[in-house]
């Protein structure tokens, strides 16, 4: 296929062992063709994925984060905005009360956390952004007020509390939430009317009407990157990969922490 459009996952793929962007990895997606969009579609919120941009040299395109559940183009403007309902994140962020679970709540831009812990710090780490801190109570109050959602709630805790959780999804929200262990202590809670594939999908009649999914080069490694694999052109898994994942997708390439994307970039484009 020829390759026209690039997409690529975040974490576990494009950043390498220190959660970076390798000098390699840099100097590929800055070989590729300046007729080939190189686009950004993560679990990530905006700002940590702008900063990516910046160094990748490709600001000007537009970014899907939260799993597609939020579409910039460009220039910042939403594209397409799709929030877990306010009293669904109310129930599934209060229902274990005695927990130890910490809650990260993003809306776009905002990130609001408990308390400046341990799973907060290695969030702001990882990702190069700082949180907003406030009591989940207050945080919800807030958002009750405004008639606001939640583009991902991070649950960040022991496995066995988690499996609580899902458990609370599987009997209750299973129509309308979509939840993911990304690590066996992190679960990823969003709506299920979209996913990384249906959000590509919808960008490109947006801004890239000529082209289409067989039309597109992506890189993934984890359980919410399978559709968007399976979907495209040219599916393209790291070696780190789930199995599952790499069962399912017919390329693979190196592993992050050996610069997979860029060995691919260079093989394919």
């Amino acid at each position: 296929m020829e390759c026209k459009l690039i997409c690529s996952d975040i974490d576990g793929t494009l950043l390498d062992v220190n959660r970076s962007l390798s000098v390699e990895t840099k100097a590929a997606v800055q070989s590729i063709s300046p007729q080939i969009p190189f686009l950004l579609i993560s679990s990530r919120m905006p700002k940590s994925m702008r900063i990516l941009q910046t160094e990748l040299r490709v600001s000007n395109l537009p970014l899907i984060a939260y799993n597609g559940a939020l579409i910039l183009d460009g220039s910042g403007k939403v594209l397409q905005s799709i929030e877990v309902p306010f009293e669904t994140t109310k129930q599934i962020c209060t229902h274990f009360k005695d927990s130890s679970l910490h809650f990260s709540l993003y809306n776009n831009e905002e990130w609001v956390v408990p308390a400046l812990d341990f799973w907060a710090k290695r969030e702001q780490n990882n990702t190069r952004v700082t949180p907003e801190i406030a009591p989940l109570e207050k945080t919800l109050q807030s958002w009750e007020e405004k008639k606001q959602g939640a583009h991902k709630i991070m649950a960040m805790g022991e496995p066995s509390e988690l499996d609580q959780i899902e458990q609370l999804i599987s009997e209750l929200f299973s129509d309308q939430i979509n939840a993911y262990r990304s690590k066996d202590t992190y679960l990823e809670i969003s709506n299920n009317q979209l996913d990384k594939a249906s959000a590509l999908s919808f960008l490109l009649s947006s801004e890239y009407p000529d082209l289409t999914l067989e039309d597109v080069m992506a890189f993934g490694d984890n359980y919410n990157d399978r559709t968007l694999l399976e979907q495209v052109g040219r599916g393209v898994a790291v070696a780190n990969a789930k199995p599952e994942i790499l069962a399912a997708t017919p390329f693979h390439t190196l592993s992050n922490h050996e610069h997979g994307v860029a060995a691919a970039i260079e093989q394919y484009c």
